[in-house]
């Protein structure tokens, strides 16, 4: 084998089944104090799985309570720590735990610290990415994100408010 072949062979090239994010990558989110970083919307994976990472600003209250009919939401917390209310029970999830919550369970969460919290978030399958940027898209479009905006969003995506722990 020659030199020059070797070389060739020691090339890296692009994969097309391969997806690489890199830091500054990734499509932004923003809804109000919460930024979000789309690592992965589905698009990669045959819709079976889609990634976020989420910035939630000291003090920011996450969504009302509510379920997922057809996914399952994963959530790793990177920085801080993020309460998880899940039904009546709340869950201090500190930097380095991973909170799984099955279709169908009541759920949210919130920073109640002085300190912005990160966290991985997970979709399975992808169906709740657009829910993120339908909401973006009332934003943009000056609209106020009402409750009822909210519930709107959510119902396109499998998704209600747990009225009775409301």
């Amino acid at each position: 084998m020659s030199m020059t072949e070797e070389t060739k062979g020691s090339e890296p090239h692009a994969d097309p089944a391969v997806s690489v994010v890199g830091p500054g990558d990734g499509e932004r989110i923003v809804l109000g104090t919460t930024h979000m970083r789309v690592l992965e919307d589905g698009s990669h994976t045959g819709h079976r799985l889609a990634i976020a990472e989420s910035v939630l600003a000291p003090h920011a209250q996450g969504p009302p309570q509510h379920r997922h009919a057809r996914h399952d939401e994963g959530f790793y917390i990177l920085s801080a720590t993020v309460r998880f209310t899940v039904g009546d029970k709340d869950y201090d999830a500190t930097t380095g735990t991973l909170v799984m919550v099955p279709p169908g369970t009541p759920h949210t969460f919130a920073n109640l610290t002085d300190q912005p919290a990160v966290m991985l978030s997970t979709f399975t399958p992808d169906l709740y990415v657009q829910y993120f940027r339908d909401l973006q898209d009332v934003l943009a479009d000056g609209r106020r994100l009402t409750p009822q905006a909210n519930i709107d969003a959510m119902n396109r995506y499998a998704t209600e408010p747990t009225t009775e722990l409301a």
